[in-house]
């Protein structure tokens, strides 16, 4: 079992920065594929970001490509995502979720751990 914990999410006006970070405990991350998923109001969850076990394979959605960066760390079993220059479209509770895998993928059903979630909300 993998327990998931977000932070970093808040209130930022639009064109800031915010750094969402997501601990794991239970397992070392250095065996999962990891993503971030947002759902924004009225919305259903969608994918942002993924990265495999070593970091070295990124996927990001079109949207965000450019502004954000996910990243990882497996000596502090940690994942983050850098967002900059956001955008009020960007706001959504955004979930970590670790895949049973070492590959990064993109489809919400193929990852098995899932964090309670951050709310991100961007303002004009």
């Amino acid at each position: 079992q993998v327990q998931l914990v977000e932070s970093g999410g808040g209130l930022v006006q639009a064109g800031g920065s915010l750094r969402l970070s997501c601990a794991a405990s239970g397992r070392t991350l250095s065996s999962y594929g990891m993503g971030w998923f947002r759902q924004a109001p009225g919305k259903e969850r969608a994918f942002v970001a993924a990265i495999n076990w070593s970091g070295a394979t990124t996927y990001y959605t079109d949207s965000v490509k450019g502004r954000f960066t996910i990243s990882r760390d497996n000596a502090k079993n940690t994942v983050t995502l850098q967002m900059n220059s956001l955008k009020i479209e960007d706001t959504a509770v955004y979930y970590c979720a670790a895949r049973g895998s070492r590959t990064a993928a993109v489809g919400q059903h193929l990852y098995d751990y899932w964090g309670q979630g951050t709310q991100v909300t961007v303002s004009s």
